[in-house]
């Protein structure tokens, strides 16, 4: 019992629940995510959304596992290699994932569900069909994230700037890629063929990625990323400074756009992540290189306190 328990957990996957921390995102740059009934709803939407993807994630390993049995990493997990009954996972995938509709139904609210919803049929839908399908895979990952941002809007009940819609766009395209550019030099570390017959691949798509391609893609990404969140930085700054601090900044500083003060560490965060795929050869999943490389995690935390500072104490200043 306490073996299969663990097995359930290792499936599930309580790492990748780091991703689900974006449905916070509307209500921190809106200024609102400490009013106490804001803040619920977004822990509300992020268990809702913990255990839509952990349901994601059995339903995908029970559908992958004969691949997962042929890949040097993937062999292990818990379903290709027997340790986990793929009708027990069935089992526990039905009931995270109708129990996190039906949460959401009665405790969120209507178009929080939608987005739901959406999100677990594009996940099987990705599953079933469209893994197979290069760039279109990709991008198909890379919504998810999106997804997550718009539904905490949802709950919240705040708007998204149109700016940081388009910096998640970038942020998701840059770690989907990345992904599958991690995942070629995994198999290619441990000489297992990415060009060979369909029977024998773990994923079909990756013989039809370039190197070139992939690289013109993080690249582009990249670029995209950084841009996209200077705009909304520079947009979404307020231009009120407390009195405080006008008698202690020169003049060229009494109206200063002060999220703009964070755009180095996404610069930052950005090359530290492209060092990661290409000279550590990581990447692959992107909560493990979060956790695991210091200096990336180190940034995220300042720019994420930076972030709190700014919009919260601030303005507070008297």
């Amino acid at each position: 019992m306490i073996n299969t328990t663990y097995q359930i957990i290792r499936t599930i996957r309580p790492r990748q629940w780091l991703k689900n921390l974006s449905v916070f995102a509307a209500a921190v740059f809106s200024g609102n995510v400490l009013v106490p009934s804001v803040f619920t709803m977004g822990v509300k939407a992020f268990i809702a959304f913990c255990f839509i993807s952990s349901g994601v994630y059995l339903v995908n390993d029970i559908i992958d596992a004969p691949k997962d049995r042929l890949h040097p990493i993937k062999k292990n997990r818990p379903i290709a290699s027997g340790k986990l009954s793929p009708v027990l996972a069935w089992l526990v995938a039905s009931a995270f994932i109708f129990g996190s509709i039906f949460f959401s139904i009665t405790n969120i609210g209507t178009y929080f569900t939608v987005a739901l919803i959406a999100y677990i049929l594009m996940q099987l839908f990705y599953s079933l069909w469209i893994r197979n399908v290069i760039i279109l895979d990709s991008l198909i990952v890379a919504t998810g994230f999106v997804i997550r941002v718009f539904a905490g809007g949802f709950a919240t009940s705040n708007s998204l700037s149109s700016w940081l819609i388009l910096t998640t766009i970038g942020l998701s395209l840059l770690l989907a890629f990345g992904k599958r550019r991690s995942e070629k030099t995994i198999l290619r570390r441990h000489a297992i063929p990415t060009e060979a017959d369909e029977e024998k691949t773990t994923r079909k798509t990756l013989k039809h990625y370039p190197d070139s391609l992939l690289d013109s893609m993080i690249s582009m990404s990249a670029s995209f990323t950084i841009i996209s969140y200077a705009l909304f930085a520079f947009q979404t700054s307020s231009d009120k400074v407390s009195q405080t601090l006008k008698s202690i900044l020169p003049s060229i500083l009494s109206s200063p756009k002060w999220m703009m003060v964070t755009i180095p560490f996404i610069i930052y965060g950005v090359a530290r992540y492209l060092y990661v795929i290409y000279e550590k050869e990581e990447g692959e999943s992107p909560e493990r290189v979060l956790l695991n490389d210091m200096p990336l995690l180190l940034t995220v935390v300042m720019w994420g306190g930076v972030v709190m500072s700014i919009i919260y104490m601030i303005p507070a200043l008297t």
